[in-house]
């Protein structure tokens, strides 16, 4: 055989291998069936700008190295446009002056979203007032926080008592924490407690939010420990598909800059909806997930893990 047959002859044995392993791995596994998954994600243009609108082609999903299908893409908006939104503040956190700032902000929310407003201590939550769309009335029932003897051990003990009493409804869930991020009960760095929030916001599809305020006792002025905490908060949003807002280490002297931010990003959200491979362990799983677009100047962030049940 001549060397010009031989090439194209290991060239033709190339281009089937390569064949049959895309092929391969396109396919289902046996007896492995594909699941749908919807998730809520933020889509932005620069410095929290109104994005251009995006299409389900200008979207890629990835689980994993995986491509998936997308099936559906839909904007949070018109009669899909229902949010409930949880406003937690760590009761020991020093926030009078910012008061004023957060009504303004609940009763700028639109008629399809329902506040809530609760406050943390001990590692619980007290209801001051339940998801209403009366934003004026919630507006009314926020109080001055009670000071270092109120400080929250946990702040994500509490944010898991808060969502573990919260029933899916098909709105959007997202929580707005006010706090320090210091893991008091514990300890910093690498709290386990920090993990397991994240883990129960991804498998309940809550987005979480944070704004940093400080805390009342030695811990917050510690910088070590305040840089702890803002690392917590940080850790929470990047893996749920939240924003964290923050100046320093100090409590911003005005939450409104912050405020008209979150309020730009939860005008911009879609559903979105591909299909997976299910998971083959009994109890499902945490599936990396990853969401882009080659449109310029847009950024997509979601959860950095999305929950897929088993078979």
């Amino acid at each position: 055989m001549s060397n010009h047959m031989k090439l194209l002859a290991g060239l033709l044995l190339l281009s089937f291998t390569l064949f049959t392993v895309r092929t391969s791995s396109a396919e289902p596994q046996a007896g492995v069936a594909k699941v749908p998954i919807t998730t809520v994600v933020s889509v932005l243009g620069p410095n929290y700008s109104a994005p251009p609108a995006l299409g389900k082609s200008d979207v890629v999903v990835r689980t994993g190295k995986v491509r998936e299908d997308i099936v559906g893409w839909d904007a949070a908006q018109g009669d899909k446009s229902a949010l409930e939104l949880a406003i937690l503040i760590d009761d020991g956190t020093n926030i009078g002056n910012q008061l004023d700032d957060l009504r303004k902000f609940i009763r700028a929310q639109s008629k399809a979203t329902s506040v809530g407003l609760f406050y943390a201590s001990s590692g619980l939550t007290q209801a001051v007032s339940p998801f209403s769309t009366d934003h004026d009335a919630v507006a009314q029932k926020l109080r001055i926080t009670l000071g270092q003897f109120r400080i929250s051990t946990s702040i994500y003990l509490a944010i898991m008592d808060l969502m573990s009493k919260w029933r899916p409804s098909g709105a959007r869930r997202e929580i707005l924490v006010i706090a320090d991020g210091i893991d008091r009960f514990r300890g910093d760095p690498n709290s386990p407690d920090v993990i397991l929030t994240i883990q129960r916001a991804q498998k309940a599809g809550i987005i979480i939010h944070t704004l940093y305020a400080r805390d009342s006792d030695r811990a917050g002025r510690n910088s070590f420990r305040a840089g702890y905490g803002q690392s917590n908060l940080a850790q929470i949003t990047d893996e749920t598909g939240g924003e964290s807002f923050f100046q320093g280490f100090d409590t911003p002297i005005s939450f409104t800059p912050f405020l008209d931010q979150l309020d730009m990003v939860l005008h911009n959200q879609y559903f979105l909806t591909f299909t997976t491979l299910s998971s083959t362990k009994k109890n499902g799983e945490y599936r990396s997930f990853r969401v882009s677009t080659e449109q310029q100047n847009v950024e997509i962030s979601g959860a950095r893990h999305v929950w897929v049940p088993g078979r």
